[in-house]
């Protein structure tokens, strides 16, 4: 999964599975042994040895898989929990459990040091390469350098190829050791080289920044990251709640905040337990809409959006963490009245809100990202639905309406 926004961030909280690729906007010129001739130049004269350079050089291919796979991601919009049932489900709740106490002293001395509790830990950690099991099989050196060539993100992979041999510069890895994920993050926590750099720790004492073979360095490098992220110790991150059916739906959203005691006052309770102590900010997140499962978002939610701009990634890896400390199932009845918009229907629904004059919608593409669904709830807003910003049939048919109206004037 990404760390940062690389454009990669294909899980928005859509309602559909969609295969509709993204194309290139670009197109490269020049041959790529130039580029890299002119690429090893500069990184000499960043500093990198030229030991460091010439052990390199050989596996800076390009491979032209990785840019056909770059230029047409699929798009993937899956419901929340489509997307968590399938993450969270299986053995990954008891494989985190015992993970946690395998790892208990660990944790422990993590979580003093760096205030991160080990079920979010452990959350990240299954989520990103299942409990280290998965690490990935490209060659990140030769996907890094292929990308930084391509023309599409050629600044962003230049930077991460520059990283990815200082990391090897450091005594950290080896060119061999340097195999991950088709984009360039490898290790247990999934790192890009720079977040690898910014972020890595010895935890175990060895001299080196393992986040391959060192679970100390993996576990203990994560907190890191989410700390400079804005985590802050003791708080919570996501807690299921019970939403009155009166509710001000325009208040829901991530971008928008209130005190625990203002969503209390307008009938939101727990689905289970007490709201944390005090009188946190909190924003509301309805990742299906007003009749799907809803929760509170603390300021430490910040943290895992940090690590990746995908909501549902974000608030599913959150859900995990809960579970892991001790929350149920959530709640799947609402769903049985939720009727997932198609992808056909998603455009269709993005062309009328674009015509109608809503702004931020971006792209005619199917997916649901932040951009439709604030348009989304404007629109609601106007026609007098419920702005809960989740598309529904019923917001294309009075938008349909509208523009039919408008039309006849």
């Amino acid at each position: 999964m990404r760390k940062t926004a690389l454009a990669l961030a294909v899980l928005a909280f859509g309602p559909a599975v969609a295969g509709q690729a993204i194309a290139a906007p670009c197109q490269n010129t020049g041959s790529y042994e130039r580029w890299l001739e002119n690429f090893k130049k500069e990184a000499a004269t960043q500093g990198i040895s030229p030991r460091v350079i010439a052990a390199a050089a050989s596996s800076m291919t390009f491979d032209q898989v990785i840019i056909r796979r770059d230029h047409a991601q699929a798009v993937f919009n899956q419901t929340f929990l489509q997307f968590s049932d399938r993450m969270v489900g299986g053995g990954r709740i008891p494989t985190g459990l015992a993970k946690i106490k395998q790892h208990a002293a660990l944790f422990a001395r993590i979580e003093q040091k760096y205030g991160v509790p080990a079920p979010v830990l452990t959350a990240f950690w299954g989520l990103e390469s299942d409990f280290g099991a998965n690490f990935g099989k490209y060659n990140i050196l030769s996907a890094t350098a292929s990308l930084a060539y391509d023309c599409r993100r050629p600044d962003f992979f230049r930077q991460q190829l520059f990283d990815a041999l200082r990391i090897i510069e450091r005594g950290d890895q080896q060119v061999e050791d340097m195999i991950g994920d088709w984009a360039g993050e490898f290790g247990g926590m999934q790192f890009t080289a720079s977040d690898y750099m910014k972020n890595a720790v010895d935890f175990d004492g060895d001299g080196r920044r393992d986040l391959i073979r060192s679970v100390p360095d993996t576990l203990a490098s994560a907190a890191n990251f989410l700390v400079s992220l804005g985590w802050q110790r003791g708080q919570p991150w996501l807690q299921e709640v019970r939403v009155p059916p009166n509710l001000p739906w325009q208040e829901a959203g991530v971008d928008i905040q209130h005190p625990q005691s203002q969503w209390v006052a307008w009938g939101v309770r727990p689905a289970q337990g007490e709201l944390p102590a005090g009188n946190l900010p909190a924003s509301l997140i309805l990742p299906m809409g007003r009749l799907g499962p809803a929760f509170l978002a603390y300021p430490n939610f910040k943290a895992f959006l940090g690590w990746n701009s995908a909501m549902v990634y974000s608030t599913t890896v959150a859900y995990f963490a809960t579970r892991l400390a001790g929350a149920p199932t959530v709640d799947h009845s609402g769903a049985a009245n939720i009727v997932p918009l198609s992808t056909q229907q998603v455009m269709e629904l993005q062309r009328l809100l674009i015509k109608q004059g809503y702004e931020g919608v971006g792209e005619v593409d199917g997916k649901v990202g932040t951009g439709t669904r604030n348009a989304t709830k404007k629109a609601q807003l106007k026609v007098g639905l419920p702005a809960d910003a989740y598309p529904t049939a019923e917001l294309i048919d009075r938008l349909r309406a509208g523009s039919a109206s408008g039309s006849n004037r």
